[in-house]
């Protein structure tokens, strides 16, 4: 479980390393990970640009999360209940469903 300031970390690192800019990113919360990347996003786990982490709580995942879509990443926040804890950010393509 991380805390807001490392997973903004780790996104930060993982998202510079795209090259794609905050625009085309999206980032959301939820309690099924595997379930809404993959499935629901459509996210292609082979050839997809994605990441996610596990935060302390549903508080610590929003804070994150609501900072990405300050910075300009798509998202639109207030999704999921008390056990989304999971942050996930993934490239959007012609291919994902946002």
């Amino acid at each position: 479980m991380f805390s807001a300031r490392e997973i903004i970390a780790a996104f930060n690192a993982h998202m510079q390393q795209s090259g794609v800019r905050n625009s085309g990113w999206y980032v959301g919360v939820t309690s099924n990970i595997r379930g809404r990347l993959f499935g629901d996003h459509r996210v292609s786990e082979q050839n997809g640009y994605w990441i996610w982490r596990r935060a302390h709580n549903d508080t610590v995942a929003r804070s994150a999360e609501a900072a990405y879509h300050r910075a300009g990443c798509q998202g639109s926040g207030g999704g999921g209940d008390h056990t989304a804890v999971y942050v996930y950010a993934y490239v959007v393509t012609p291919t994902t469903v946002e």
